[in-house]
């Protein structure tokens, strides 16, 4: 167990340590949770927490496995049909975490096993039990939860006692902002620098730090904060301050809050307490909140639950919730909802429990860590508009009678047909694997699933692609997942590719491969492969899923030819670009520093090694190089030439490992003091501008050079050595006392700022500077000179280029990495960064967290059941958005395709991509005219504003 250790696998829990954190995590690992109820809905559940890392999960079940529990129980087959569910389970969950001790309880749930837990979770529980345990757990502090499905309806509900401590309302990082300047008045306000909004909300309280000049800022308590705009906010008296000066730093304090719950008994009648996801259908989860109170009522009475499609069934379910209205007076009761809720009770669909699963488990967590605001405390979800709109028979004793007591045989063995075709086999791809092998989809003689990923399963994918364990690490992603989905549904006709989804691989994923399919799904982790996809899908008329998740955020959409907006063209926030001259000069946030650390060890161990190589191997290198411009070639061979000649004949070549640390050392002196100290003769901590404003100040940060002193900074360039060592293929040492002995010995070049070197203030400038003509030409020739001696062209000089990777701490990568970065960073004052922030930000890791995954890939098969069925009303369809932290959902729905007229021909235009009617002959003769119809549509997607297009269509 992680507590007992008091480590945590950050190797296994990588990226869900991003969402949660380490003190959360801690907390976590000493929670024992009890989930009772081991069918569709508590596996999955079971699942979720077992892989987020708590101490140990106990499942009960005391009932046997039926054939409808393999509609939606991934971890049963048909061969325990008839044997207990918790025991037959038992292997699958615990082979999902190591760190988690797994249990299960084949008895029935009585008050001294509940008392043994800290967290209780109730999934397919009569009422009077919920009740019955709901005062139990209330009164002994222990966390409540039920979570139940009944066809396409939901409910979720949370109790977690008087007074429940929230630390960390939503596990954002904690604002801050640069400061450009603070008045002496009362009350006192704080500008902060233009170059990003400060992100501050109204009763926030700050911490100042780094203030020059008005240094009492920096020893007063969190004070609370009036927010005036966007830039600016009021604090409390500062008129008896010092006069501000430059510089500092303010950072919100987060709030813990305090929570308190009703049982279930008094929850019950309660309305407010319902949180609303979907605002069209306020009606509709009022009145489910009394349907599912009649549906016990009902099993209660009559020992089942209503039979699928009965109207006297359902004529009874409505009567008892009239019943009960009686007392709850709602104004409007959603009469069609409870006959639907009545007709479709015994199905037991995979998508649904995965999308309450996973937000059940969510909660489980907010109660084991105290991180996130918990549902306070009802929560409904149904997707009727999944219904077909025909009756259909039904058929008995199949693995999918959960899902044929809710759409019928017909729809089943339309489903067993379809043809499907699933871009990755990560997180989410799991999960929707795992629902198709659930729903059945593509399980019949004519149905098939084609799935790609070009991945490797590595050590820190087992904690959310659920699919995986330990010993398939180095194993094709794609492989290992459509085996384990064949083994959860024997029927199952699945082919594993490990190709990329691009321009390369057009020529196995061609016309007739999409004519082929049914559908599309995304599984995809980049803007930029989500948009090339949703553009083939478009240019063959394929409806495509799409869902995303970023930590506790999730997205989908249903992309449908002809009736909704198509994905549409990439815009990320999350890779907005720097400035060149901040990166270079002026950085003063911790991501410019580790933006700045990868760009070195890009540019040092791996583009000029394969600039080295090319040059090798390519006569024509030197020549191309030469047509980027003169300042890029002068560069670039310069550095081609050095890294051919050893150190001895000026270059920097390395013939042994004290070469090694000897170039580390130098290059240690060059980037944090001798740079540094030509940065401040340029512009002296004194500098004002012409307006007569200091130089330094706001989001330009006065720079200091830092003195090396190698009992603090070993580890730096210990790193850098290394490395440096590996690109020419000499073996290196971690041996601290061995390298110290080593530098005693290198010779540092002095160093002496120079009044000629110019420095650019902003990108524009140094653009001007390149468009200029420079007198390199003979440097130039010198190098081409250089560079043409036979000597240099032996395969002995070959190079090692070292691509970057975060995820194998043995390999010095991120070791270079947050040492140059935090070094960076003291040079200006920015506060350092650890390595686990360090890794997340230079290796653009994305945040995740298997509930998110899991509740993302439940609604994309619930839009799949709508697709499958061919619905065309735009109603029917959602597009959806989740913040599980708060919790927060929104389903709304999507955008139709914008429509435009170009002269006589009529135009359906989503972006980049087109369908073209009402155009006679023309469409062949258009077709022809290009390679790919996807040239033509961006032709036309750009005819908004030139109208050029219609003399391309003529």
């Amino acid at each position: 167990n992680m507590t007992e250790k008091g480590e945590i696998d950050e190797g296994f829990y990588s990226r869900q340590l991003y969402v949660l954190g380490h003190e959360a995590m801690h907390r976590m690992g000493t929670v024992n949770v009890l989930i009772a109820g081991m069918r569709g809905l508590g596996v999955e559940i079971a699942k979720n927490v077992i892989l987020s890392g708590v101490k140990s999960v106990t499942v009960q079940d005391e009932c046997q496995a039926v054939w409808t529990d393999l509609s939606s129980q991934f971890f049963l087959k048909e061969s325990h049909l008839g044997q207990n569910r918790a025991t037959c389970s038992l292997q699958q969950l615990s082979a999902l975490n190591p760190h988690v001790r797994v249990l299960a309880h084949p008895g029935p749930l009585d008050e001294d096993l509940i008392l043994q837990f800290q967290v209780v979770v109730l999934t397919d529980s009569s009422l009077d039990d919920q009740k019955c345990f709901g005062e139990l757990c209330h009164s002994n502090g222990i966390k409540f939860i039920v979570a139940d499905t009944k066809g396409l309806c939901g409910q979720l509900f949370c109790d977690f006692g008087e007074e429940f401590e929230v630390l960390d309302q939503d596990g954002e990082m904690p604002a801050s902002a640069m400061i450009q300047s603070v008045s002496k008045a009362n009350p006192g306000v704080v500008f902060c620098t233009d170059d990003r909004k400060h992100g501050f909300s109204d009763g926030s309280k700050v911490f100042f730090s780094q203030v020059q000049g008005m240094t009492e800022l920096n020893s007063i308590s969190p004070v609370e904060i009036k927010v005036r705009d966007s830039y600016s906010f009021s604090i409390g008296d500062t008129s008896a301050f010092s006069t501000y000066e430059r510089g500092g730093v303010v950072t919100e304090v987060k709030q813990p809050c305090m929570l308190t719950f009703k049982p279930l008994s008094e929850a019950l009648l309660d309305y407010q307490l319902l949180k609303m996801n979907d605002y069209g259908k306020i009606s509709r989860h009022k009145t489910l909140h009394l349907a599912f109170q009649a549906l016990h009522g009902f099993v209660k009475k009559e020992q089942r639950l209503p039979r699928p499609r009965s109207q006297s069934d359902a004529d009874a379910l409505l009567a008892i919730v009239g019943e009960l209205n009686t007392v709850t007076q709602l104004e409007q009761l959603d009469e069609a909802a409870v006959r639907s809720l009545s007709y479709t009770a015994q199905g037991d669909l995979a998508p649904i429990n995965a999308f309450i699963g996973g937000l059940a488990a969510q909660e489980v967590i907010k109660a084991c860590s105290r991180k996130f605001t918990p549902l306070q405390q009802w929560l409904y979800f149904d997707a009727l508009e999944c219904l077909p709109e025909d009756e259909d028979h039904l058929a008995e004793c199949t693995r999918y009678d959960g899902q044929i007591a809710v759409f019928g045989s017909a729809f089943q063995e339309k489903l067993e047909m379809q043809k499907y075709f699933l871009v990755g086999a990560g997180a989410i791809g799991c999960e929707l694997l795992k629902n198709f092998a659930l729903i059945g989809l593509s399980a019949g003689e004519e149905g098939h699933i084609t799935v790609t990923d070009m991945d490797f399963i590595e050590k820190s994918n087992l904690n959310r692609q659920f699919l995986f364990r330990s010993q398939d690490i180095g194993k094709p992603k794609s492989d290992v997942a459509a085996k384990a989905v064949r083994e959860m549904n024997p029927r199952m006709k699945i082919t594993a590719h490990q190709n990329r989804l691009d321009a390369d691989s057009e020529g196995v994923y061609d016309y007739n491969f999409f004519k082929g399919l049914n559908g599309v799904a995304a599984a995809l982790d980049n803007v930029e492969a989500r948009v090339y996809l949703d553009g083939r899908c478009i240019q063959h008329q394929k409806p495509l899923l799409e869902g995303g998740t970023l930590g506790c955020q999730g997205h989908t959409l249903a992309v449908v030819p002809h009736l909704t907006e198509s994905y549409g063209p990439g815009t990320s926030s999350s890779n907005e670009a720097i400035p060149l001259c901040t990166l270079k000069n002026f950085p003063h946030r911790i991501e410019h520093t580790l933006q700045w650390a990868r760009d070195q060890f890009e540019g040092l161990f791996k583009q000029t090694p394969e600039n080295v190589n090319l040059f090798l191997r390519d006569e024509g290198f030197v020549e191309r190089t030469l047509g980027l411009g003169d300042a890029e070639a002068l560069e670039t061979l310069a550095g081609v030439w050095s890294s051919l000649k050893d150190m001895g004949s000026g270059g920097q070549r390395p013939t042994s490992w004290e070469d090694c640390v000897s170039w580390a050392r130098c290059k240690w002196e060059t980037l944090y003091n001798n740079d540094i100290r030509q940065l401040l003769h340029c512009f002296p901590p004194e500098e004002v501008t012409s307006a007569g404003l200091p130089f330094w100040s706001g989001s330009k940060r006065c720079p200091h050079p830092l003195t090396f002193d190698p009992n603090n900074f070993i580890f730096s360039f210990c790193a850098a050595a290394n490395l440096y060592g590996l690109i020419y293929r000499i073996e290196g040492t971690r041996d601290w006392a061995a390298i110290r002995n080593i530098l005693e010995n290198v010779q540092v070049p002095s160093f002496t700022p120079k009044s000629s070197v110019k420095i650019h203030l902003t990108d524009e400038e140094m653009d001007e500077e390149k468009e200029k003509e420079r007198d390199d030409a003979a440097q130039l020739e010198e190098l081409k000179g250089k560079l043409a001696s036979p000597s240099l062209k032996s395969s002995a000089m070959r190079m090692y280029p070292t691509n970057f990777e975060k995820d194998d701490d043995s390999n010095f990568h991120m070791d270079y990495i947050v040492a140059a970065s935090n070094l960076r960073a003291e040079n200006y004052d920015i506060p350092a960064a650890d390595r686990h922030q360090s890794k997340r930000i230079a290796g653009r890791i994305i945040p995740a967290i298997a509930t998110t995954t899991a509740a993302v890939a439940g609604l994309m098969c619930l839009e799949l059941y709508k697709l499958v069925q061919g619905h065309q009303k735009i109603s029917s369809y959602r597009t959806t958005y989740m913040y599980l932290a708060i919790p927060h959902i929104v389903l709304s729905q999507p955008c139709r395709p914008q429509h435009f007229e170009v002269s006589n021909i009529s135009i359906h235009l989503q972006p980049f991509l087109v369908t073209v009617s009402d155009c006679g002959g023309y469409m062949d003769t258009i077709y022809k005219g290009f390679s790919h119809i996807q040239d033509l549509s961006r032709a036309l997607y750009t005819a908004r504003q030139t109208l050029t297009v219609y003399t391309l269509i003529i």
